[in-house]
């Protein structure tokens, strides 16, 4: 199974670990498009700290980020699973899973970003902002950025078994899986149940929440059907849309009564 993760936009300090090392992350058919964004990224945020904040749409308050990436080649690195905080991964809480469920979700996340492209969570990086919605002046919006390396890369990763899909829509656009491995892909919307709507807080809770039944009971449903099976089976109330042809990927809505 492989669970395809946004990341947050709130992340934790760089520390003081040993820096960046490109050549160590996962992926690494990636490598080529992470260093061009990264070359840039930090280019801009060194040369012109007004116009960084204008490319990267922060607020005044968040000036400060600029510095941050401009740092990013000597800034300390830590696992990603460290890194990325927010709704979702204080839900999904890496660091409490006993060891067991620690090796599943190394094996089997993989975290979408607009600088790294996707990351597993034992990777070592630096904390940083970069949105995949982020259009820098060299190399243009990033999603578009990463679907030529992605569509080569990523199928790979998926292997022959499920993938679930938990990213939003912006990092959605960056991989559409194809053909045979859409068949075996499901994604995944949260809905409050009794207005059938996407809150954005308990979205991102809940998707949390599941990954972490599906790691710590030790889940590895083969295909969309299957998982349907192991979210009832862990308690959630799932409603399915499966596509109606070949090659298409399946639809899960997860329905929540309380939103917490």
């Amino acid at each position: 199974m492989l669970v395809l993760l946004p990341p947050s936009e709130g992340k934790a300090s760089s520390g003081r670990g040993a820096p960046l090392k490109p050549d160590s992350l996962s992926l690494p058919g990636l490598g080529e498009a992470r260093e061009a964004v990264l070359r840039e990224l930090v280019e801009l945020c060194g040369a012109d700290e007004d116009k960084a904040r204008d490319v990267l749409g922060l607020s005044e308050g968040l000036r400060g980020e600029v510095a941050k990436n401009a740092g990013l080649l000597t800034a300390g690195a830590r696992p990603a699973g460290e890194i990325y905080t927010g709704v979702l991964y204080d839900a999904l809480d890496l660091a409490s899973l006993d060891a067991a469920a620690k090796r599943r979700a190394t094996r089997s996340l993989l975290v979408f970003s607009g600088l790294w492209g996707a990351v597993r969570v034992n990777d070592r990086i630096p904390s940083y902002r970069c949105s995949m919605g982020v259009k820098l002046p060299g190399l243009g919006a990033l999603g578009a950025h990463w679907r030529a390396p992605m569509a080569q890369v990523l199928p790979e990763a998926a292997g022959d078994g499920l993938v679930l899909d938990l990213r939003s829509s912006a990092y959605a656009a960056a991989w559409k899986p194809k053909g045979e491995v859409a068949g075996r892909t499901a994604s995944v919307r949260v809905l409050h149940a009794p207005t059938r709507k996407v809150v954005s807080h308990f979205n991102k809770a809940t998707k949390g929440r599941i990954v972490r039944s599906l790691l710590t009971e030790g889940a590895a449903p083969e295909g969309p059907a299957e998982l349907v099976e192991a979210l009832r089976d862990l308690g959630y109330e799932v409603e399915v849309a499966a596509p109606g042809k070949p090659g298409k990927a399946w639809t899960l809505d997860v329905l929540v009564t309380e939103i917490h």
